[in-house]
């Protein structure tokens, strides 16, 4: 068996999937991403920190488009044919998902084409792609040209020499603290072997077969709920000037209290949490969290028109969370969500213990930004909520190492 199989994740983010893929024992070659506040994230841990990736030296180590990299690097890229075991990775989401507005046009929508363009290039032997569950659902805006994506991909892959698999899978069936759906896809290349087919297929069933023996060996559950992943940073446990934004407050750690909360503390020895920033809140919003808190009858949705008119909420979004649950799936909106038992919003610490971030992965570049720079920037918060759970990354990577294997 080869000990460290290949992958290039594209469309990488803060690097989510590739820290799953290398806990699996996968070895990078690069990472495609265009957004200089992920990539900054995800060299600060795993270029710099870790060494994961064996970077090629014609390829810039910065944050680079697809589409750029597909025209200027086209015959390198092809000469990788053979020695790539896996493309991991799909196209942002924004244009499909269910959380904003599904735009039939949005012009990311079109990286679709680039990703299978990659493929056609590299030709790796097996495939895993990722995107929101609203991949799977036609666009309405035209009923007789609307187009599922998902069937498009599927088709596409299969004309360029791949057996494909896709599913929905909910990430908090795999341990993960929160209900997040997505549509996963596998793909073997035809001419590997000939039971490629049967391969693709097994995916979704090997990975359900092995959650419960993979997340023993860690000493944790399917059933972690949100005070299982974050009771250990309440901010009554006190507060200190935040080290990378003196005008705010971090908290500080209380004993684990969860195996989960364990996990995620290993291999850190720091008193303050990264990214533990505390939002500053006015005291009458503090107040109006509170009595949110306390007077909701339904936690994990959105609250119900009797509040909205009480406390005059006009915002699209208000959840206040219960801690003996599974967070509902969050978004790049921390404002969407209130603590289920202080009276604020989640802190960047947190948004990561729900995805199964481990504390030792620090994040890097602004903590929110908002107007005309929603389209532009990539705040840490954003970099959490469009990431792949590494803790779910990780158990595909031990059932793609599998695959590759026959």
């Amino acid at each position: 068996m080869k000990s460290k199989y290949t992958y290039i994740d594209l469309f990488a983010g803060c690097g989510g999937l590739s820290l799953g893929l290398h806990n699996a024992g996968w070895r990078g070659l690069f990472a495609i991403e265009k957004s200089p506040d992920a990539f900054l994230t995800l060299q600060y841990n795993l270029i710099k920190k870790i060494h994961h990736f064996n970077w090629p030296t014609w390829l810039p180590q910065q944050a680079l488009e697809i589409n750029h990299v597909l025209e200027q690097y086209s015959d390198l890229l092809k000469n990788l044919r053979g020695k790539v075991d896996l493309v991991a990775g799909g196209p942002p989401c924004q244009g499909f998902s269910m959380a904003g507005r599904r735009k039939e046009d949005d012009h990311r929508n079109q990286l679709v084409n680039s990703y299978i363009q990659f493929i056609r290039l590299v030709k790796p032997k097996i495939l895993f792609f990722e995107n929101v569950k609203g991949f799977t659902l036609e666009f309405k805006k035209n009923k007789d040209k609307g187009k599922e994506y998902a069937s498009f991909v599927e088709k596409a892959l299969d004309e360029a020499g791949y057996y494909v698999q896709g599913k929905l899978v909910n990430f908090g069936e795999y341990g993960i603290p929160q209900k997040r759906t997505r549509f996963i896809l596998v793909g073997v290349r035809k001419d590997l072997k000939h039971s490629s087919q049967d391969l693709a297929d097994s995916f979704f069933q090997r990975i359900e077969n092995n959650k419960h023996s993979f997340l023993e060996d860690k000493n944790l559950s399917v059933n972690t709920n949100l005070n299982d992943a974050i009771s250990d940073l309440l901010k009554k446990n006190g507060v200190t000037t935040c080290p990378d934004a003196s005008k705010f407050f971090s908290g500080f750690y209380a004993t684990p209290s969860s195996e989960y909360q364990k996990l995620m503390r290993k291999e850190t020895d720091e008193e303050i949490p990264d990214s533990h920033r505390f939002a500053v809140h006015r005291p009458d919003i503090e107040q109006k969290f509170m009595d949110i808190i306390q007077t909701s009858t339904k936690k994990n949705v959105d609250i119900d028109k009797t509040l909205r008119e009480r406390y005059n909420i006009k915002k699209h979004t208000v959840i206040p969370l219960d801690k003996q649950l599974k967070a509902p799936t969050i978004t790049t909106l921390p404002d969407d969500y209130i603590h289920y038992s202080e009276p604020r919003i989640l802190t960047v610490r947190e948004y990561a213990r729900i995805q199964s971030f481990p504390d030792w992965y620090k994040f890097r570049g602004k903590y929110t930004t908002g107007g005309k720079l929603r389209t532009q920037e990539v705040p840490r918060y954003s970099q959490i909520g469009n990431a792949i759970p590494p803790l779910f990354a990780e158990q595909a990577g031990v059932i793609l190492n599998q695959i590759i294997n026959g």
